[in-house]
């Protein structure tokens, strides 16, 4: 009796986002700030994540400490500011953790293919990754202050697929964010819109031996 050929995998390297996916951040402090002094819930992260505050910070022109300095600039006339000082340094060094089946999963899947980073990330990306004891996790790190250019521009892209040693056609992306997982679609890529671990279980099951669904080229599994 001949045994059939296994089926081939889909894809040949894993590139995955960091932020809400593996990278955890804890803003109860700057939760608590807000509701104790009155501004409405999400306003700091409204203003550090506008793009003229934040996007300096995530393509390497600025430091962390000029992002805190702008965050204040940016709650100015909406709080008084020492508050806004409060809230923009309760922000900006936010403590963080990893998702630990996250990482257990993405280190499985290193064992047979090649795994990126890609992120939008300062240039203490670094430095964080080694914090949080995954400075092993992944074969290259992509990060947007280091290669010039942000989630969904293309370039960052191409780096990370050339970094995987792969074609685009032949790479997983995975990111919480749509617009970005659109973009890596765009490119030839099986995107995964990340909402949790399941995703993420689902979308390695043919690295893993887990058995499960069918890719979707176009959104995969929301």
């Amino acid at each position: 009796m001949i045994t059939p050929p296994a089926p081939a995998r889909p894809f040949d390297a894993v590139l995955c986002d960091l932020d809400n996916v593996i990278r955890y951040y804890d803003m109860s402090r700057v939760a608590a700030l807000e509701q104790a002094a009155g501004p409405a819930a999400g306003t700091t992260a409204d203003v550090a994540y506008a793009p003229e505050v934040d996007l300096p910070l995530l393509l390497g022109r600025i430091d962390t400490a000029e992002w805190e300095t702008a965050i204040v600039r940016g709650l100015a006339g909406r709080v008084p500011h020492a508050l806004a000082r409060d809230l923009a340094a309760a922000f900006a060094r936010a403590p963080f953790r990893a998702d630990e089946e996250v990482v257990a999963l993405l280190r499985r899947a290193r064992k047979h293919l090649p795994l990126v980073l890609v992120t939008n990330a300062t240039l203490r990306l670094h430095d964080d990754l080694t914090s949080l004891g995954l400075a092993d996790l992944a074969d290259h790190v992509v990060g947007s202050a280091h290669v010039g250019a942000a989630k969904p521009d293309p370039v960052i892209y191409a780096t990370a697929v050339e970094r995987a040693g792969v074609p685009a056609g032949r790479c997983l992306f995975v990111d919480d964010r749509a617009e970005n997982v659109e973009a890596a679609v765009a490119l030839g890529m099986t995107g995964v819109l990340f909402r949790g671990p399941a995703d993420l279980r689902r979308a390695l099951a043919p690295v893993l031996g887990e058995g499960g669904p069918q890719f979707c080229r176009e959104c995969s599994f929301a």
